[in-house]
């Protein structure tokens, strides 16, 4: 099958962690972002499974991995976890495509745990300061008050969210499975830990590294993303001058399910060594 699947349990040190892997191929790895999990990928696996052996995880904290009431899961947990996962599979230098949270997370892993990517792409990606939404802010000084809202509301907050994140329509059963690992009483509580461990010190310990990244880059941004502007793009990109730089017009936070086709074609430009700019 060279479907999404989550058919693999990995014991971490931030918890046990669901994981899938298919296709054939070198090795490359998908690290999703917040608030999603690996099924964010799942429209573009099919087709990359073709040429490689795709590898994925749902963060601790997030989708099917284990969310516990005392679970630390911030960024740098996440980049540690990161390189566990790589050991696991016994990848030494791996494709790397990184969204959202999943830019922040790897990096540290790169910069920080000394792991070897042989290129990478960042996809509108958290990756230096400030970063989050006035909400956000919001969220994570009130957990304690959120925490407590009647299952009904909390779903229609998480739908909001996630709706925020887009510029085009997905697939309705696409976003109800985005929204659906939040529902539980485990992945409400997570939901709301996530925005009080959300520290922007995670990142500011590697952004002043990002001119040392040791492989090719490229940055890809939904131009149209509500929550991280294109401007946060390009100044990544001025810390990494090396990288390459592309900007999707229309496209919001969530290129891989808005436009998997227009991402796909520019991922296997990029990945086959086709450069365009």
């Amino acid at each position: 099958s060279m479907a999404w699947t989550l058919d693999e349990s990995v014991a971490t040190s931030a918890g046990a962690v669901a994981a899938g892997r298919t296709g054939q191929g070198p090795a490359l790895v998908l690290a999703h972002g917040w608030p999603w999990s690996s099924f964010s990928w799942h429209r573009i696996i099919p087709h990359l499974a073709g040429r490689y052996r795709v590898h994925w995880y749902d963060m601790p904290g997030y989708g099917r991995s284990d969310k516990s009431a005392e679970q630390r899961t911030s960024i740098d947990v996440q980049g540690q976890v990161f390189a566990e996962m790589l050991a696991h599979w016994r990848l030494e230098r791996p494709i790397v495509i990184a969204h959202d949270v999943g830019g922040a997370t790897t990096l540290r892993a790169h910069l920080l745990h000394g792991c070897d990517f042989e290129r990478y792409v960042l996809m509108n990606v958290v990756a230096m300061r400030p970063w989050g939404s006035a909400f956000f802010d919001h969220v994570g000084r009130h957990v304690e008050a959120f925490l407590g809202l009647p299952p009904h509301i909390h779903k229609a907050v998480a739908e909001a969210y996630i709706k925020g994140a887009l510029v085009n329509d997905i697939d309705p059963g696409d976003f109800a499975t985005l929204v659906a690992p939040w529902l539980s009483e485990a992945g409400r509580t997570s939901f709301y830990r996530q925005f009080a461990q959300a520290d922007e010190k995670y990142t500011a310990e590697v952004e002043p590294l990002f001119g040392e990244v040791r492989c090719p880059v490229k940055i890809i941004w939904g131009e149209a993303d509500p929550w991280i502007p294109l401007a946060r793009g390009k100044a990544l990109h001025a810390l990494m001058p090396q990288a390459l730089f592309e900007a999707l017009p229309g496209i919001g936070h969530l290129p891989q399910l808005e436009a998997p086709d227009l991402v796909l074609q520019r991922l296997d430009a990029f990945l086959s060594g086709r450069v365009l700019g």
